[in-house]
């Protein structure tokens, strides 16, 4: 210690260097590392859309610990020549009683039929506004997805359609005409041969994959729709803790507001109901005048109003 701070000053009370404020907030925790959390994905990829309840619920509960990047993985470059020969699909068609296996399966509604009057062309169309939209806001690249999904699995709507992907856009903010021009360029087709690129290094082979990365580049890999134990322990392994804390749930008020729509499904996931519980649960939660509730495909889903 130096002799000036021997020097205890009456009016401040302070002994030592000046200059400090009377009070402030301090946090001594260590910080934080957090993983790297790959979410390599596809617009049209079925699967992935079965998994939205569970992924919602764990980046609610444990977003503070990981770090998401969302993946373009690559799923339909055109019919020209595509065969999956494991799934039996090798034409538009063959596609639409697989999805609603899917559908039917998740209860995240699915209806299909687009693939035998005006089937998706390619995945790479959507995938690439998707990655243009993330270059400037990721929540709002999240958001766009999101509808887009919606669109496609629930709605029936081909969105490798221009003017489908321009409205998409625009109903999330953004000008559709010129972020699906852009898409269209080879700026779009680089972003997305990057998301390639780090798909193949990171060893993905289908979608959904999610690899959780610690800072010594070791962690865990899931493959397809799990349950949310499987990614709560993956997150427990990857960081080598015993148990994670769990943020609150939000309330549900506050959740359609941010999501805007919800299947029963979703809510039931989220708040650990049983479907015939889901009705009455929104009823409490919310005022009639701040939701409207409706059904497709024998699913009632919830939209604000």
């Amino acid at each position: 210690m130096s002799k000036n701070n021997m020097i205890c000053d009456l009016t401040t009370g302070i002994c030592g260097e000046a200059g400090e404020e009377e009070m402030q907030m301090i946090d001594l925790n260590l910080p934080q590392k957090k993983i790297q959390l790959y979410y390599v994905t596809d617009p049209i990829c079925s699967h992935c859309w079965a998994l939205e309840p569970v992924l919602r619920r764990f980046e609610m509960q444990y977003g503070q610990y990981i770090e998401l990047h969302t993946v373009m993985g690559g799923l339909l470059e055109s019919w020209d020549g595509f065969a999956d020969v494991k799934n039996g699909i090798s034409s538009p068609a063959d596609v639409a009683g697989h999805w609603r296996e899917v559908g039917e399966h998740s209860r995240m509604p699915i209806d299909g039929s687009l693939w035998l009057t005006n089937p998706v062309h390619s995945s790479y169309t959507p995938s690439r506004v998707f990655k243009v939209i993330q270059q400037q806001d990721e929540n709002l690249a999240k958001a766009f997805l999101r509808r887009a999904r919606e669109a496609v699995f629930a709605f029936n709507q081909t969105i490798s359609d221009e003017e489908v992907l321009i409205d998409l856009v625009n109903q999330i903010g953004l000008d559709g005409k010129i972020i699906v021009k852009e898409a269209n360029s080879s700026v779009g087709q680089q972003l997305l041969d990057q998301d390639f690129a780090l798909a193949r290094s990171l060893g993905v082979r289908g979608f959904p994959t999610i690899i959780m990365v610690n800072e010594e580049n070791k962690g865990v890999k899931i493959v397809g729709a799990r349950p949310l134990e499987y990614y709560v322990k993956g997150l427990e392994q990857s960081l080598s803790i015993d148990s994670l804390q769990a943020k609150s749930l939000p309330l549900f008020g506050s959740l359609l507001e941010q999501e805007t729509l919800l299947f029963s499904k979703e809510i039931e996931v989220m708040y650990d109901l049983e479907q015939n519980e889901v009705k009455t649960f929104v009823e409490k939660e919310l005022s009639p005048n701040e939701y409207v509730a409706k059904e497709i495909l024998g699913e009632i889903y919830f939209e604000k109003k």
